[in-house]
């Protein structure tokens, strides 16, 4: 077992808790963590620094020659050579991720990069379509949900952690639209894989939802934490 390339997909609507718990179950495992919205989230950024519309999807596009996006072991999101760590959090990308995330260039472009970090190694990969369209052969699929409030608080409460100003009600509304956006998207929607584990965190910690997502891998694969 030791030896197999292991995938895990987890899917989910926007802050549901994906990425915290992915991170940490690639830890405990010994895999790699691939966060794909932090990559959608870069050319959000890369997208708004050369004064284009993220909502058009010309402009948008024409960021992709020559894009680089370098997820570090660390945590540090690098594009184009510049940590975008921390920018790539703040409202003005967060209210425009899912526009980008919706154009079909863009789309293909990064789901290249993702197939291709997850060719080689066991890898945890959280994002929209994971399970459904960027790893449809991953050996475990997640579906991770919580309410529409609860994810609003989580992401509220984040962005005070990090000194990003919003109000909980600016981050509800956009937590609705960015739903409203993913899930109607035509190419790549947000959708629960056939085969997905649904995991509602509504009422979870976030080491109830690790373990939850750990039984699911077990189940599935055989494979436990290494300590």
């Amino acid at each position: 077992m030791e030896d197999k390339i292991i995938s895990v997909a987890i899917d989910g609507p926007a802050a549901a808790g994906k990425s915290t718990v992915a991170k940490k179950v690639a830890k405990l495992l010994g895999f790699t963590y691939i966060d794909t919205g932090a990559m959608y989230r870069a050319v959000t950024y890369a997208v708004i620094k050369r004064g284009l519309d993220p909502k058009d999807e010309r402009q948008s596009e024409t960021v992709l020659p020559g894009l680089k996006i370098d997820l570090l072991p660390d945590g540090r999101v690098i594009c184009n050579g510049d940590d975008v760590t921390t920018v790539i959090r703040e409202p003005l990308v967060s209210g425009n991720v899912s526009y980008i995330a919706s154009f079909k260039n863009i789309r293909l472009a990064l789901v290249d990069m993702q197939r291709e970090m997850a060719k080689c190694r066991s890898v945890v990969m959280d994002g929209r379509d994971i399970g459904t369209y960027v790893l449809p052969e991953a050996d475990v699929k997640i579906y991770q949900i919580a309410s529409v409030e609860t994810r609003a608080v989580r992401r509220y409460e984040e962005n005070l952690a990090k000194g990003i100003p919003t109000t909980l009600k600016e981050v509800e509304e956009d937590v609705r639209t960015r739903d409203r956006i993913d899930s109607g998207r035509a190419f790549a929607p947000l959708k629960p894989a056939p085969d997905s584990v649904l995991i509602d965190t509504s009422f979870m910690s976030v080491d109830q939802a690790v373990d939850a997502v750990l039984a699911v891998i077990k189940e599935k694969t055989g494979v436990t934490p290494q300590c």
